[in-house]
């Protein structure tokens, strides 16, 4: 006679913990998914996330009581459990973060170094939809926020030509990957340089516009920039991060640039009398 071991059941909660936990993970990326490529509108997608947090907060809650009542009957899943326990709180640690960075910061979408003249937006201007919020700088309240909560936002001046001072935002903006919608090179005497851009943000891919203003100075050039969400009140500190380590960037780009300049000039010229090297022609 075989004697068949009694085998304990798994917990259904259990079960069902790790099933939530699963596709709450699953409908997470879809949104991250659906925001990064554009398929839907931001609504929508933001709405399929908030359902993700509500499914991961139910397998939390699941995960739980699974293991008081694996504790007290001796069932099995414990594995299962602690697996759910775990992706819930993973996927609930960033909007954790982000609502503790809400409670200590402004609410405010809109960061510029000049708020007295903040740069404008013209060619972004355009592809902001109705839903979007207005490309209009808010004034002096969200000036006097931003004071208060980053008071180290201020313009980048510069000793070097506008050319220079363009030439390296320009090439910072594209070592970003950010999307140039629209670039003006300073003249002298006839127009500032411009570059409008789109920049995304690392994890759920939020569009945020960027416009950055050069002038001429009487010691070189003077650099403006605003950073503003396309959606939202509330930045989380994004845009004064932007702007801050994009002006920290641009300011070690135009020292490269001088420095090239200065190696130019400093090469030593040909004697009079010496002949150039010919150059090869092809006919």
């Amino acid at each position: 006679m075989r004697r068949r071991l009694a085998v304990e059941p798994f917990s259904q909660l259990a079960i069902w913990a790790r099933r939530f936990a699963s596709f709450s993970v699953a409908t997470a990326l879809l949104s991250i998914i659906i925001l990064r490529s554009g398929l839907l509108e931001i609504v929508p997608a933001l709405a399929t996330f908030a359902g993700a947090l509500i499914l991961a907060l139910v397998a939390i809650l699941l995960a739980l009581a699974a293991l008081v009542v694996i504790w007290r009957q001796g069932l099995r899943g414990t594995g299962y459990a602690v697996t759910a326990l775990g992706l819930g709180l993973l996927l609930l640690a960033y909007p954790g973060y982000l609502s503790a960075k809400a409670y200590k910061l402004p609410a405010v979408a809109d960061i510029t170094t000049d708020p007295l003249d903040p740069p404008r937006f013209e060619a972004i201007a355009r592809l902001r939809t109705r839903e979007a919020n207005p490309v209009q700088y808010a004034g002096l309240r969200a000036a006097e926020l931003q004071r208060s909560a980053y008071p180290d936002i201020e313009p980048l001046e510069v000793a070097a030509t506008p050319q220079i001072a363009f030439q390296g935002a320009y090439s910072v903006m594209e070592k970003r990957r950010w999307r140039i919608v629209d670039a003006r090179a300073p003249e002298t005497g006839r127009r500032e340089g411009r570059i409008e851009a789109v920049a995304r943000t690392p994890v759920m891919g939020f569009r945020d516009d960027v416009v950055l203003r050069v002038r001429t100075t009487p010691d070189g050039a003077r650099i403006d920039v605003r950073s503003a969400s396309r959606y939202g009140y509330h930045d989380f500190g994004t845009n004064a991060s932007r702007v801050s380590a994009l002006l920290t960037d641009i300011n070690d780009a135009v020292d490269v640039l001088l420095e090239k300049e200065n190696k130019k000039e400093k090469k030593p010229e040909l004697v009079k009398g010496a002949q150039a090297p010919a150059r090869s022609t092809r006919r």
